[in-house]
């Protein structure tokens, strides 16, 4: 038994609890939020400041009619908090999200690449980002992407989230599968490129006969202005036309003209704000309109080409005689067709026949185009490969493959050109295929991965000047040519383009031969040449130009 003062105390002590609890109800009854929704409101007030500055975040004030209004709100927000905190492991650190949105209000003002670099120099090269509701891992730099992709690239081997693609695809294809699919058609996709003289001098062949029809549409324009996107891209387009469907277009041939739009298209929608947009919210842009509904009727109208010529080779198959990848893929699934686990299905082909034209068409075009601004904008350098390829190759035959050995300096302006212009500059997407420790955290099995590939070529320990075009990055103290491992183009590791020794190729092969016969020239003056990319999104789109090619 206590002293009677303390039974007083204790007595108003209890009476003030219940005054406090009962005022506690009243107020719960009149619609004044709890003490727990207090404390996550002044949360969001927080994250609001943080995001749009404190006059916005003192609009959320719990005062007047907005009280009863907010509640509900509030509650799907606590509750949302809650749940993002749940299964992290040990991601690694970031902006906090909000929900639903994510960070999307962090990344407004920028395109999507410019904003994830800049959160690169705030929060390290490995840092957590939640585009909406999904969460990624970002990585930047040499050292941290090549430690992913190179040296743990089986944990970081899965194909991440793309619904652009994932909304056509549905995952199939071997661009845009996973786990043993994905694994089954990259060894039968490599083999039958290979069959079919893939980084051989039978694919070089083609190359240099499509060299020439190039050459002389140039010769065509007699020095006139022209745009250079279809010139280039239906000659490129062709190679890889050549080993899917057997032989190569007419250049006025309907259905290579098609498919060229239809790539050209979507990959200029995928790199704007419109692709961007529908990556993180998909669920929400397939009930508006806007250029991504074009974007999936230029899908289905490429599936439907590809569909056709499929027919065609089914009428003429010679199992025993495959003509191109489609013949193989169709004798494949007929070996296996009684296979229940078999990865071998039309809708798979249809879907490996878009990647590899898709993938064979748009990059390197789009990296030729950067060239001829490049070479426009440094006349000097375009002056000097042209004085290397007359020593090494002269004028009386088209430059080869076996050409490049001599011709270092040729060879360092076109990875220049490559480093510089970053066509592809956040990869694909990524995704670890277990629970991976990475650099002191832990990140959880099926998290998607984005590597930053600028900041591979554009990492000033890697390259003495980087944010300049300068071929002395290709070049050791004799003039020689040397390779850097932060070179990444092609992507690194277990996912690296297969296409990439039929693009290094004709890379090579398409610049010396028109630097061989024609001088570029731009129609403003060179130190007028923008070079910025137009669009920062699934890919660095130099903006539109004409030009003119003069013989030499």
């Amino acid at each position: 038994m206590g002293s009677e003062e303390e039974i007083q105390l204790t007595g108003r002590a209890g009476q003030r609890g219940r005054a406090e609890e009962g005022c506690r109800q009243d107020n719960l009854r009149a619609g004044a939020p709890p003490t727990h929704t207090l404390q996550h409101t002044q949360e969001l007030q927080n994250i609001l400041a943080e995001y749009w500055g404190t006059g916005t975040a003192a609009a959320f004030n719990m005062d007047g009619v907005s009280t009863a209004i907010l509640l509900l709100l509030l509650a799907v927000i606590s509750l949302s908090l809650t749940f993002t905190s749940w299964g992290k492991g040990q991601l690694p650190p970031g902006p906090k999200p909000l929900p639903i949105l994510g960070n999307l209000l962090q990344l407004r003002s920028q395109d999507l690449l410019t904003s994830l670099t800049k959160l690169s120099k705030k929060y390290g090269s490995v840092y957590t980002v939640y585009l909406g509701p999904r969460r990624v891992v970002v990585l930047s730099g040499y050292q941290t992407v090549k430690e992913a992709l190179v040296d743990k690239g089986e944990e970081f081997s899965g194909r991440g989230s793309y619904p652009v693609f994932f909304n056509f695809t549905k995952g199939n294809g071997i661009a845009f599968s996973n786990g043993e699919r994905w694994k089954v058609l990259r060894r039968f996709s490599v083999q039958i490129l290979r069959n079919f003289g893939m980084g051989k001098r039978s694919i070089e062949e083609r190359i240099l006969e499509e060299g020439s029809f190039l050459l002389e549409v140039l010769r065509k324009t007699e020095g006139k202005p022209f745009d250079p996107v279809f010139i280039l891209s239906r000659s490129v387009s062709n190679i890889i036309c050549s080993v899917i469907f057997g032989s190569r277009f007419d250049y006025d041939d309907e259905r290579l003209l098609t498919i060229i739009r239809f790539i050209n298209d979507n990959f200029q929608i995928m790199s704007s704000p419109w692709g961007e947009m529908y990556n993180i919210f998909p669920s929400l842009l397939d009930w508006l309109p806007g250029p991504h509904r074009r974007m999936f009727r230029n899908f289905g109208g490429m599936k439907e080409l590809i569909a056709r010529s499929v027919r065609e080779h089914q009428d003429s198959l010679d199992p025993d005689s495959p003509r191109d990848f489609i013949d193989c893929f169709l004798t494949k699934m007929a070996q296996e067709n009684k296979d229940p686990l078999s990865h071998f299905h039309m809708d798979t082909l249809l879907m490996t026949t878009h990647n590899l034209l898709f993938g064979g068409t748009e990059t390197v075009g789009t990296t030729m185009r950067h060239a001829f601004l490049i070479l426009m904008k440094y006349p000097k350098v375009q002056a000097r490969v042209q004085e290397e390829i007359d020593r090494v190759v002269g004028r009386s035959r088209m430059p080869c493959l076996e050409d490049r050995a001599n011709m270092p300096y040729t060879d360092a302006v076109i990875h220049e050109v490559q480093r510089f212009a970053d066509v592809i500059p956040m990869n694909l997407p990524h995704q670890v295929i277990r629970d991976t420790p990475f650099r002191g955290f832990l990140i959880p099995k099926g998290t998607d991965v984005i590597t930053l590939l600028n900041t591979v070529h554009y990492d000033s320990k890697q390259f003495k000047t980087p944010q300049e075009f300068n071929p002395e990055h290709f070049l050791d103290a004799n003039q020689s040519f040397k390779k850097s491992p932060a070179f990444m183009p092609f992507s690194a590791g277990r996912r690296l383009c297969l296409g990439e020794p039929l693009a290094r190729m004709e890379l090579f092969i398409y610049l010396t031969s028109i630097l061989q016969n024609f001088t570029l020239h731009p129609l403003v003056e060179p130190e007028d040449i923008d070079l910025t990319p137009l669009s920062s999104g699934l890919g660095n789109l130099p903006r539109p130009f004409q030009l003119c090619v003069r013989v030499r």
